[in-house]
């Protein structure tokens, strides 16, 4: 009995055939189109005094550090070969033997880290508080994450570890595997996959989709529903890179190690085969970045609990610009007066 389904043979990378344009591209502007949305709403609810201007400025800073810090972190940390260290100039360079190929290879943690790096220098310039910024950037961000996962998704890459799960695909691009591993014979005999040649294209685990759905919408629901509920400044920023970490460290389980790179840390050897299984106690190279991450969220927690000026929600006055600093019980009185006057009116 087939246990998977086939990956959606009408679903391409390019959006029209023989052009340039692709999907994964095209993600990226409705994951910038929907944080810039976000963003722009928490300002108009809290009357923040920022112009349209600078919160273009914001993301345009924003948006540049991310850029740049994914494309250099997926160069130097993922790339196992030499070919950037000798041509430095392909880093940025979208041609490929005459064609228009893109930015092949985006870092999500040198995203992260290059974003963050923007919005600390636009804070900088423009004398805005950090932690008040990053408290909004962190309730915007993972929702438009969910169409980087999708983008990669319909590229058929990064797919997980093969699985005789329901929830199994066969991806075109997959790795064929030789059938004289037991294994594999083994789980093509369970899924009911083919064997051409001694080779077989198993179900994998659609691992981008997992990301899509816990790194996106359940984190981005999380941080938002904290958004006007946090306890102090700053405590959204931790929220998010505790968050991230905590849901891509594991769902790093379900994943196939990165070709060339394998496994960073094993505590305990194993001959097991990556794309079969991940030993509990072998860490991928995401895996120790998303360690990193929830150090770093929780670090930073701590130490903005502590910092002066640190309270959680300010609603600024439209006239003079003076702070109005409201309680998570003021507001839900608010609420109900409001709910209260409109049953009246009606």
């Amino acid at each position: 009995m087939l246990l998977s389904v086939d990956f959606p043979s009408w679903l391409k990378p390019e959006i029209i055939p023989n052009l340039p344009f692709r999907w994964y591209g095209l993600m990226y502007v409705f994951a910038f189109a929907t944080a810039f949305l976000l963003y722009r709403r928490q300002i108009r609810e809290r009357r923040f005094p920022m112009t349209e201007d600078q919160l273009s400025a914001l993301f345009c800073w924003g948006v540049l550090g991310l850029l740049l810090g994914a494309r250099l972190f997926s160069t130097i940390v993922y790339e196992t070969g030499d070919s950037y260290r000798r041509e430095p100039w392909l880093v940025f360079w979208p041609f490929r033997d005459g064609r228009f190929t893109g930015l092949m290879g985006m870092s999500y943690h040198g995203g992260a880290i290059g974003g963050l790096v923007g919005v600390i220098l636009f804070c900088r310039v423009k004398h805005f508080n950090f932690r008040e910024i990053g408290d909004m950037y962190a309730a915007s961000v993972p929702l438009g994450y969910t169409f980087g996962r999708l983008g990669n998704f319909i590229n058929a890459e990064l797919y997980g570890r093969v699985t005789t799960g329901p929830l199994g695909m066969v991806f075109p691009s997959a790795r064929f595997l030789p059938a004289d591993e037991s294994w594999v014979q083994d789980t093509a005999q369970k899924t009911g996959a083919v064997i051409s040649d001694g080779f077989v294209n198993l179900p994998r685990h659609p691992s981008q989709l997992y990301e899509m759905f816990f790194e996106g919408i359940v984190l981005w629901a999380l941080i938002w529903f904290f958004r006007n509920r946090k306890p102090f400044k700053g405590f959204l920023m931790g929220l998010y890179f505790l968050g991230y970490g905590f849901f891509r460290f594991f769902i790093e389980y379900f994943r196939e190690p990165d070709p060339g790179l394998g496994y960073r840390i094993e505590f305990i050897k194993s001959t097991v085969s990556p794309a079969f299984a991940h030993p509990p106690l072998s860490f991928s190279t995401g895996q120790i970045l998303c360690w990193g991450m929830m150090v770093f969220g929780i670090v930073w927690i701590i130490i903005t609990a502590r910092l002066p000026d640190r309270e959680p929600i300010r609603v600024y006055n439209d006239e003079d610009g003076q702070e109005n600093i409201k309680s998570s019980a003021d507001r839900a009185s608010e609420r109900n007066q409001r709910r209260k006057l409109r049953k009246k009116l009606r």
